[in-house]
């Protein structure tokens, strides 16, 4: 896989998974504690995937994900979570 499809698959996963965790950030699934919040949750298992990743390549993760692609990805992940809470919060409240 080239450098291009990578950048692409990364980028549009985490803004995906991003998303999907902001749409859930004020109803609070995994608990009400702070390391139970939908944000660090989905960081959380970003870095898990990474480091599967890892495991399953058999290389460093910089040599498949560049650092500036890592850094990027997870900016773009943090601003789809609070698009989609953003989402959640106004356009789907039923009040």
């Amino acid at each position: 896989m080239d450098r291009s499809r990578i950048a692409v698959l990364w980028y549009g996963l985490m803004a995906a998974g991003g998303f999907g965790f902001g749409l859930l950030g004020e109803r609070r699934p995994f608990g009400t504690d702070v390391l139970a919040h939908p944000l660090v949750v989905f960081f959380v298992t970003a870095g898990v995937s990474l480091m599967l990743l890892r495991i399953l390549l058999r290389r460093p993760v910089p040599e498949v994900i560049s650092e500036r692609m890592l850094i990027v990805g997870c900016l773009l992940g943090g601003a789809a979570f609070l698009a989609g809470n953003w989402i959640a919060t106004h356009l789907l409240a039923v009040r």
